[in-house]
């Protein structure tokens, strides 16, 4: 689940979204879209957020070296109905939910992190921090 806390407690909405999950993932890796912005592009489902009604889910995506992100999310979002159709074969629930696609931000924040980390003054902050910590056990 990426965005609606209120829903990461239900155990069922989680099976569901990661059924969706691998269940697209496995559809994406065979190619029957066709589409010429998706043909031969690696996607990477990251996340499946299925609406508390089951009726909506927004699908993360993240394209394989992030190249071209918007351009394939736009033919993801195109090719929904497709999708969720193949998706209806594979799983079998009482509300197929209508597929919406995003692209995943998570790597881009995480990224940014790490460069924020690695910044000398932020390590040299942390460094003191952790030498803190180990005065601080030690005694």
């Amino acid at each position: 689940m990426k965005k609606n806390s209120k829903a990461s407690g239900s155990v069922r909405l989680l099976r569901v979204g990661e059924t969706i999950r691998h269940a697209l993932a496995d559809i994406l890796s065979r190619d029957i879209v066709h589409d010429p912005v998706l043909y031969g592009a690696s996607i990477t489902v990251t996340a499946a957020d299925v609406s508390p009604d089951l009726r909506n889910a927004i699908i993360y995506v993240q394209p394989l070296g992030g190249k071209d992100s918007k351009e394939k999310v736009e033919a993801l979002n195109n090719a929904a109905g497709f999708l969720r159709g193949q998706l209806g074969k594979i799983v079998h629930i009482k509300y197929l939910p209508k597929l919406t696609f995003a692209i995943d931000k998570s790597f881009d924040v995480a990224g940014r992190m790490n460069e924020v980390f690695a910044d000398p003054k932020v390590r040299q902050d942390l460094d003191r921090a952790q030498d803190k910590d180990q005065e601080e056990t030690e005694s």
